[in-house]
C-alpha cells in the first residue's frame, strides 16, 4: 500500500515574499527567483501522495508571510488528505491566543515555527505559553531548526540542540525537526534519539545527497531510523526529485568500503503513516 505522504510542503505565492527574504533569496538564487506554489500547483505535485502538511509562516522580520487563513481555506477541501499548519510569530502580542483562533476558527492542525525568520530564541520564556498551548491542544510543532541564507536569520538562535530544553518541559508535545536541522544533523538527531516525541524529516536535502548520505548514515548508527518523515519542502523540491535521492542515496559510495544505507530504512522513510504518527487523525 502506498503511504507516501509529503509532511513538509508550502502554499506561497510571490506576494506572499517580500522584504530581506526576497532580497537574499534574489542574491542566492538569481533576479529571476520566483517562489510560487498556487493551490492548483500544489494539488498536482501531491497527486502521487495520500497527503501533506501544507505551512503557513508568520515570519515579518524577514518579510515572509503566508497567511493561516490562505492555508486553512485551500486544506478545507480535502482535510483527511491535507493538513494545515498555522504559523504564529511569539514576538507578538499573547500568541498562544493567536494559536488557539487559528484551530478553533481556521480548523489549523499544528504549528510551524522558524526562529531564524520569525527572529526569536526557543528558550526565550515568552515562548513557553505558545509551547504550552501548543502541548494542551494535542498540535505537533514544525521547526525550521537549522540554516538559511537571509542574511539578517540569526544562527545563534537556530540551533537544534535547543529543542532539548523544549522536549523536555513539554514531554507530550509532539516536534519535527525539519531538513534534518542542516548543517547540524548531528544534534538533530541527538535531540531526536532523546526525546519520544521528537521527530526529524528529510524535506530540502534532496539536492545535498553527501549531506544527506551522512545524515542518514548517522541516523541509523544512532538507531532513530523509525522517527524520520520524509518531506520535500515544495515547491523548493518535488515529490519525484527527493524520492530519487532517497532511492539513490548509496550510488556515491558504491564501490567502496563506506557504509550504505540499508534498504530497509529508506522504505520506512518511503512508507510511513506520518498523520497517524503526528496524531493528526
Amino acid at each position: 500500500m502506498n503511504l507516501l505522504f509529503d509532511c513538509h510542503t508550502h502554499l506561497v505565492e510571490p506576494h506572499h515574499i517580500s522584504g530581506h527574504f526576497l532580497a537574499d533569496a534574489k542574491k542566492a538564487w538569481g533576479e529571476s527567483f520566483r517562489l510560487s506554489s498556487t493551490p492548483e500547483e500544489h494539488r498536482k505535485a501531491n497527486e502521487g501522495c495520500t497527503g501533506a502538511i501544507v505551512l503557513a509562516l508568520d515570519a515579518p522580520a524577514v518579510g515572509f508571510n503566508v497567511p493561516n487563513e490562505w492555508v486553512a481555506q485551500y486544506t478545507a477541501e480535502n482535510p483527511t488528505r491535507l493538513f494545515g499548519f498555522a504559523s504564529v510569530d511569539p514576538n507578538r502580542d499573547s500568541p498562544e491566543r493567536l494559536l488557539e483562533a487559528a484551530v478553533k476558527e481556521l480548523h489549523l492542525k499544528g504549528l510551524k515555527l522558524a526562529p531564524i525568520y520569525q527572529d526569536f530564541h526557543p528558550l526565550d520564556r515568552i515562548c513557553y505559553p505558545l509551547y504550552a498551548k501548543a502541548q494542551e491542544l494535542k498540535l505537533p510543532i514544525m521547526w525550521h531548526q537549522g540554516t538559511s541564507f537571509v542574511h539578517k536569520g540569526p544562527l545563534e538562535k537556530s540551533r537544534p540542540v535547543y529543542l532539548d530544553p523544549v522536549a523536555r518541559s513539554f514531554p507530550d508535545l509532539k516536534m519535527i525537526i525539519a531538513h534534518m536541522g542542516h548543517p547540524w544533523m548531528g544534534e538533530t538527531i541527538s535531540v531526536v534519539r532523546k526525546n519520544p516525541n521528537v521527530f526529524t524529516d528529510i524535506s530540502a536535502l534532496a539536492s545535498r545527497p553527501w549531506q544527506m548520505y551522512n545524515a542518514l548514515v548517522e541516523a541509523v548508527e544512532y538507531g532513530i531510523e523509525d522517527k524520520l518523515l520524509f518531506g520535500t519542502d515544495f515547491p523548493f523540491f518535488t515529490v519525484e526529485r527527493t524520492v530519487e535521492s532517497l532511492r539513490n542515496i548509496n550510488l556515491a559510495v558504491d564501490g567502496t568500503n563506506l557504509p550504505r544505507v540499508p534498504e530497509r530504512v529508506i522504505e520506512k522513510i518511503l512508507h510511513k503513516n506520518t498523520p497517524e504518527l503526528l496524531g493528526l487523525v
